[in-house]
């Protein structure tokens, strides 16, 4: 009888620790961090922001439990940061830029019991370390709808005798010339051209992912180049403003840039970063493992467009876009189809990109087949860097790294 008793409450004892291990590990229990370049007046980093609370509004997580911390450069504060955020007791920490890399790479081998999240990067197939993770998603399908409006819009101008087909240039301002701003502005244009077969874009590029003069100089400089139409890549209202103040069509990026520019702003692409930070945490909370790499679509809410601005797109805006978004989720619609685009004058049948990123950057992986050049499948960033030729696109200046 008494050892019956004592199995009994050794059984109730184990039990309740296992309620207590869970409830520490569920939503009023976990922490999360956050890390952002930069603040809100960023729209890339105020994308992540939303995001971040949306997410832990979505778990049930209370506000007391995560932390967002803004205007972290690329540099060794980022490690400082990451590092803060686990003595505060995150079990999972995002960061949200490109340079931040390295950073997270160190936290996460001197802090094997934390899972760390890198939006944008690269290495993290490669480094093979259980707690450090990469996420990006098919957003050069977002793009190339955005530049289905501007197409459309490009169209509309021709028709109201504005311009001649001849003289349909856009304008991109970019920030660096890394992989996944030349996938951005390309898919861009590639979808301009799917609708407005003779046009040309001009690309300056900027060394900074948020400088609001040198975007809004930028913006100017193809403004005065014979852009009829500009977009960007790049995080202020720089060039937004330059193309309200011009009377220049504009195509933001990260958010809807409406409220500066009312009366040029067409609509916005974006990465919704809400549903990866439901699994990544989520994993977290039930103790599954996280993907090394991630990477987001249509389908699962990642790859969105702010509304159409109406009183800017041209009519029937949104019903193409509808029907092109439908083709792309279907695979009737490839972006970087070989038969849409030429380099040098010659259809592209073979091309090897960096997948496995070195310090030298050498291509890996042979990334065309079956007609179209396989974006974020082999990684979640971007790899399709092809600048050299591509015609179409002419690349104002490329004078940093």
């Amino acid at each position: 009888m008494k050892k019956t008793i004592a199995l009994v409450l050794a059984m109730v004892l184990c039990l309740g620790l296992l309620a207590a291990c869970a409830g520490n590990g569920g939503a009023n229990g976990i922490k999360v961090g956050f890390i952002c370049l930069h603040d809100e007046n960023s729209t890339y980093d105020l994308n992540f922001i939303n995001a971040a609370k949306a997410a832990c509004k979505e778990l049930g997580i209370p506000e007391s439990n995560y932390f967002i911390v803004t205007n972290i450069p690329e540099d060794d504060k980022c490690q400082q940061t990451a590092e803060d955020l686990v003595d505060r007791g995150c079990s999972i920490i995002f960061a949200d830029s490109f340079g931040h890399e390295p950073y997270m790479i160190a936290a996460a081998k001197k802090h094997p019991q934390v899972q760390f999240c890198h939006a944008t990067g690269t290495r993290a197939h490669t480094e093979g370390l259980a707690n450090y993770h990469n996420a990006f998603a098919s957003i050069y399908e977002g793009r190339y709808l955005a530049g289905v409006a501007a197409g459309l819009k490009l169209n509309e101008m021709i028709e109201q005798g504005k311009f001649t087909a001849a003289e349909a240039k856009m304008g991109y301002v970019g920030a660096f010339t890394y992989a996944e701003v030349i996938s951005g502005y390309t898919s861009f244009y590639l979808g301009a051209k799917s609708v407005c077969p003779t046009v040309t874009m001009d690309v300056t590029f900027t060394g900074s992912w948020y400088d609001e003069t040198a975007e809004k100089e930028g913006a100017n400089k193809l403004i005065q180049g014979g852009a009829k139409l500009v977009s960007q890549h790049a995080d202020s209202m720089g060039a937004p403003t330059a193309c309200e103040a011009a009377g220049i069509p504009n195509v933001s990026y990260n958010g809807s840039t409406q409220s500066v520019a009312p009366n040029t702003f067409i609509v916005s692409s974006r990465i919704d970063w809400t549903p990866y930070y439901v699994y990544a945490i989520k994993a977290v909370m039930d103790g599954k493992t996280i993907d090394a790499d991630w990477t987001g679509t249509m389908k699962t809410g990642s790859v969105k467009l702010t509304d159409v601005n109406g009183k800017v797109a041209a009519a029937g805006t949104q019903a193409k876009l509808d029907e092109v978004k439908a083709k792309l989720e279907k695979g009737e619609i490839h972006v970087f189809d070989t038969n849409a685009f030429t380099v040098k004058g010659q259809k592209l049948t073979s091309y090897k990109a960096d997948v496995d990123t070195d310090d030298a950057y050498t291509p890996d992986t042979e990334v065309i087949k079956d007609g179209y050049f396989h974006e974020s499948e082999y990684r979640s960033a971007p790899y399709f860097d092809i600048t050299d030729g591509f015609d179409g696109i002419t690349l104002l200046d490329v004078n940093f790294g």
